[in-house]
């Protein structure tokens, strides 16, 4: 033992990990945006959500692709009483899809669509049977910046319907809508 120091035991280590719920080994990460707008964005979709326009709906978009849509090579035995469900270990591959959804906000409300791809003609679809569902209102759609969102047809589809706008797109070719009263400054 070294001077005025002393050694833990990895037992003792152990315990002061676990009695402050400490987990060295894990580690989260984060990115900062960039973005010199994200303030003007995030105020503008929190007072969507918090204060949204009268006679409009609010909706939240987004997507996942590359789901993978497996199945098991043998049947899922069922659990039963002292023993755990049971399932083998591999799978059998037919391909991925992809889920586009429409979350209204004030309902909790979700309308979806899986497609075999990815890509602005699905978007487009989607957009679709979401103003058809919600006919003669005006609607406020927040989308994330994927390119999808973005390209020429869906931008000239937004242009024949003007009751339809998209928040927090970095690539707006429409005026910002303008603030809502009660969001803070």
């Amino acid at each position: 033992m070294t001077r005025g120091r002393r050694e833990a035991s990895l037992v003792t280590v152990a315990k002061v990990w676990r009695r402050f719920g400490l987990q060295p080994w894990r580690r989260e990460t984060f990115k900062f945006s960039t973005d010199p707008a994200l303030e003007a964005k995030i105020r503008d979709v929190v007072g969507l959500y918090l204060n949204p326009p009268e006679n409009a709906v609010v909706l939240s978009i987004d997507e996942k692709s590359q789901v993978q849509a497996l199945d098991r090579t043998a049947p899922i035995f069922p659990m039963r009483p002292g023993l755990p469900e049971k399932a083998t270990h591999d799978y059998v591959r037919h391909g991925t899809t992809t889920l586009f959804a429409a979350l209204t906000v004030a309902t909790g409300q979700i309308q979806g669509q899986w497609y075999p791809r990815h890509r602005n003609q699905e978007f487009l679809r989607l957009l679709k049977q979401v103003a058809k569902a919600n006919p003669r209102v005006t609607l406020h759609i927040v989308v994330d910046n994927y390119a999808t969102h973005k390209h020429p047809a869906v931008r000239a589809w937004l242009a024949r319907n003007p009751r339809i706008t998209f928040h927090l797109d970095q690539d707006r070719r429409r005026p910002p809508t303008p603030r809502h009263p009660e969001t803070p400054k």
